[in-house]
């Protein structure tokens, strides 16, 4: 739920309380910007017409109802399966835990808080509705001391039909009678629950106690409660009398309207309460009955024999019985002067008293005083100033989490008691919350996500995770940086907020294909890689150009890692080595080039039967390529002419073929050579 919008307008924030009925959260009006308490009926009852007709119904039963002591409704609606009520936010606790933490309560103060439920019950009669369930948990105390009252959850206006006329609805210890019995209900059953609240704010305890609400209901129809002062001996005889009144088991005894209780109470705050009719009847038809069993000879108690007279002496007395005798009446004498000196003097008292009272009242008259809750320091001055029947008394300064700085937190004496003219109103005002301790922030780097809470936990600081971030020096998974430095001084309770490592940073390897060696390395140095190259030949790539990366281009790689990349060498060498065969025969150096995958071929003058002197590539060559062998020595056959420069003539000379005639070949062909053949 929380988090949750509401209506499109509330959002609902954290949970406040839960109740038999429904669900309370602290909310926000988006519209009006203000803080708001969202009541929202549980699930359970969410489907069920009956209770669903009952929330509306509280909803517009508490709006009609406007009263400084009854809390604000300002909206309700429902929202998918979600019935809701706006209602004005209060701070404060309520009167049940109250009493709890500080028990019994001061004769004025219940009685304060006894006439301001009796205003809002009589604004709520007015509108033809009865509460049905006065009890302190639905009584607010505010931080000013001043009450609303809550819960019109199972309020009935007469003219409903929701529920009813035998149906009990209501916490048993405050119920009254009539409605444990299903009685039609009137408004001093609001009366009579009012009765118990006070009572159990003057004692500290509810009058009839029990181990379910059975026993304790029937209790509430057939038991008297014990008087107030039995078990509080500070609880006066005034306020006890219309505790008791209120109280009574037939609604026709009790209070017959909230106005008039009110004004009962305020008389009695006010010192002008002389009796309360009905209540000392009460107060006797509860221990009347004690007092007679204890006096009733034949109950326990001891009888009083009646003196009985002597009328006749029959004989004389002697001068000892005498002289007893006249004593006696002496000390009786002495004893009656003694009782009327006492009489006298309690007389004289009871006179000087209603003297004195008579001089302090005389022309003093006493005033309701005015509320300060929710003004300024200047505004509450102003108010006190314009009433114009009290002065400003000692302002105080104080702080507080709940009121804002410069507005009134409480006052002396509360709002709306009656107070003589020209006495002082002491009023404290807000100085805000109370500052935070001084800490000293803790080092979180390097720390897991559970010891960095634990350390900030320890110096009473709270923590937040922010987004992870890139680190080279920070495992992942630990904490980085956080955003207020270690060692600086922070308040109590503020929020630090760590950042956790999520590695090195990654950085997207740029495209470099195509460009040349120097450029690349340039470029993803410049990202932050470290680059290693290495070559490899291509057909289609130019040499000396990039062919590709690794990682490649596009992927993601830790800043500082390593890319490769591959640099053309241009196409691959395909020349074989070419065997050496100088120095072999024709035949052997012939087998060996075309075993090795040349072409061969004999130069022209040499013998196929001769000797390799020279042979035309002696390296590489690529397979296929032809070589050509020059020999020597042996004798040629064929039809063309081996020499590589002679002629056709006939002119002598010598050459170097191995023949010495005329220059005549030993072959059979049709030329001759004329000259001598060259050593290529």
């Amino acid at each position: 739920m929380p988090g949750k919008v509401l209506g499109g307008r509330y959002q609902v924030q954290d949970k406040i309380g839960t109740g038999g009925m429904a669900t309370v959260f602290r909310g926000r009006d988006e519209v009006l910007g203000r803080t708001v308490a969202i009541k929202t009926m549980l699930p359970q009852y969410a489907g069920d017409p009956s209770f669903a007709a009952r929330f509306k119904q509280e909803a517009q039963a508490a709006a009609a109802l406007q009263s400084p002591y009854i809390v604000s409704v300002y909206d309700w609606g429902k929202d998918g399966d979600t019935y809701y009520i706006i209602m004005e936010y209060l701070r404060g606790t309520d009167l049940k835990s109250g009493i709890k933490k500080h028990g019994a309560l001061d004769c004025k103060k219940v009685a304060q808080i006894g006439s301001q439920i009796a205003q809002a019950l009589s604004v709520a009669h007015r509108h033809d509705i009865i509460h049905r369930d006065i009890k302190p948990q639905n009584i607010m105390v505010q931080p000013d001391g001043n009450i609303k009252v809550m819960d019109f959850g199972i309020a009935r206006a007469k003219n409903s039909h929701l529920t009813q006329d035998n149906s009990v609805l209501g916490t048993a210890h405050y119920v009254s009678p009539e409605q444990t019995q299903g009685k039609e209900l009137g408004p001093t059953t609001d009366i009579y629950s009012l009765g118990i609240v006070m009572y159990e704010s003057a004692t500290g305890q509810v009058p009839f106690q029990g181990d379910d609400a059975i026993t304790v209901a029937l209790k509430q129809v057939n038991e008297q409660p014990k008087p107030p002062s039995q078990l509080n001996p500070n609880v006066d005889p005034s306020l006890e009398a219309i505790i008791l009144k209120c109280m009574q088991k037939d609604p026709a005894a009790r209070f017959q309207t909230a106005e008039e209780l009110n004004r009962a109470l305020r008389d009695y705050l006010a010192g002008r309460l002389s009796a309360v009719a009905g209540a000392t009847a009460a107060t006797t038809a509860l221990m009347g009955a004690a007092v007679t069993s204890t006096l009733e000879p034949g109950q326990g108690a001891t009888a009083v024999t009646p003196r009985i007279q002597r009328e006749n002496r029959y004989r004389p007395q002697s001068a000892t019985e005498e002289a007893a005798e006249q004593e006696e009446e002496q000390a009786k004498k002495h004893k009656r002067r003694v009782v009327m000196g006492v009489v006298g003097a309690i007389a004289l008292i009871g006179v000087v008293v209603a003297v004195v009272f008579a001089l302090m009242n005389s022309g003093s008259k006493t005033y309701p005083v005015p509320n300060l809750a929710n003004m300024t320091e200047a505004e509450a001055r102003e108010a006190i100033e314009k009433d114009g029947h009290f002065k400003v008394g000692t302002v105080t300064q104080t702080y507080d989490e709940n009121v804002k700085e410069g507005y009134v937190v409480d006052q002396n004496p509360n709002q709306g008691r009656e107070v003589t003219e020209g006495s002082k109103i002491d009023f404290s005002v807000s100085k805000g919350p109370q500052p935070a301790a001084t800490v000293t922030v803790p080092d979180l780097t390097g720390m897991t996500v559970e010891q960095a809470e634990a350390a900030l936990a320890n110096a009473k600081l709270k923590g937040k995770a922010g987004d992870s971030e890139a680190s080279d020096s920070v495992d992942v998974g630990k904490v980085c940086r956080q955003n207020v430095e270690a060692g600086t001084n922070a308040k109590a309770g503020d929020t630090v907020t760590y950042y956790l490592s999520s590695g090195p940073e990654s950085v997207v390897v740029p495209n470099v294909v195509g460009d040349s060696e120097s450029s690349a390395r340039s470029t993803l140095e410049g990202k932050g890689f470290t680059v290693k190259s290495t070559t490899e030949n291509s057909d289609s790539v130019a040499s000396g150009t990039v062919i590709r990366t690794s990682p490649g281009n596009g992927e993601t790689a830790a800043k500082g890692a390593t890319v490769t990349i591959v640099v053309s060498a241009g196409p691959a060498d395909k020349r074989i080595d070419v065997p050496y065969v100088v120095g072999e025969s024709y035949s052997e150096a012939k087998y060996d080039l075309v075993n090795a995958g040349f072409n061969v071929t004999l130069a022209s003058g040499s013998s196929a039967s001769g000797t390799v002197t020279y042979q035309s590539v002696t390296s590489k060559a690529e397979k296929g390529t032809t070589i050509t062998l020059t020999t020597s020595g042996g004798s040629s056959s064929g039809s063309g002419n081996s020499g590589n420069s002679g002629s056709s003539s006939t002119g002598s000379g010598s050459g170097n073929s191995g023949s010495s005639g005329s220059g005549n070949s030993e072959s059979s062909g049709t030329g001759s050579e004329s000259g001598s053949e060259s050593n290529q």
